[in-house]
């Protein structure tokens, strides 16, 4: 059976003056969800957007939110992120002490939940948690700020997650964040990549966002 692929435009890249605009196209183009960047200036080495501007969002679309939360102690936050509309939400497992009592929260709330993991980190480090998440997030540049290249070895990394992940039989879907577009995008899927997180490739390329959306998606219905 073919693997279903999604494709989550990334807004960090958007242009936030038309930001309903932006939106507007990648929905119409049947992107699957809409993935929010969180960042505290702590955590990582940039500031983005908070609750406020997530239930903005909420208002302008009816695509799942998926909100990335690279940020200090997330789960002080988990109950504003959660009433701003977010469906989907991931925490770092090198800035939450408590990982378990925050996905179990986050899945007796109906959310999606899901851990994120930097390119530096083990993946040993999600061993115990692995049978209670949704997702794994696992990015493939050193977040912070879009734009980067794609770190190759991310490739083994996704692979061998997949591997821990058939093996035991875990629910978990794994999403990937960081320099995807059309010359890797066959590469990610093939290695064992769910969902797709796009963000110049898709708001600063050349074509409108919705024909970006369209051509990975062709790309991603091919390799899956």
């Amino acid at each position: 059976m073919a693997r279903t692929i999604e494709i989550a435009p990334s807004i960090l890249s958007a242009d936030f003056a038309h930001l309903a605009l932006e939106i507007e196209k990648v929905e119409s183009a049947d992107a699957d969800l809409i993935h929010l960047d969180i960042m505290d200036g702590h955590f990582v080495p940039n500031m983005t957007i908070g609750p406020p501007a997530v239930a903005s969002i909420r208002k302008i679309t009816k695509l799942p939110l998926d909100a990335h939360l690279m940020i200090e102690r997330p789960e002080r936050y988990l109950d504003d992120f959660i009433r701003a509309g977010a469906n989907w939400i991931s925490v770092h497992v090198e800035a939450d002490a408590h990982l378990d009592r925050s996905l179990r929260y986050l899945g007796e709330n109906g959310i999606k939940a899901g851990v994120a993991i930097n390119p530096g980190t083990s993946l040993n480090l999600l061993e115990e948690i692995l049978p209670m998440a949704d997702y794994v997030l696992i990015m493939t540049v050193n977040p912070g700020f879009g734009g980067q290249r794609f770190i190759e070895s991310s490739l083994d990394k996704i692979r061998k997650l997949k591997k821990i992940i058939a093996s035991n039989e875990y629910r978990a879907r794994i999403e990937v964040d960081g320099g995807i577009g059309t010359e890797n995008l066959q590469q990610v899927i093939a290695a064992g990549a769910d969902i797709i997180v796009a963000g110049s490739a898709i708001f600063s390329a050349q074509k409108n966002a919705d024909e970006s959306v369209r051509e990975l998606r062709r790309i991603a219905e091919c390799q899956a």
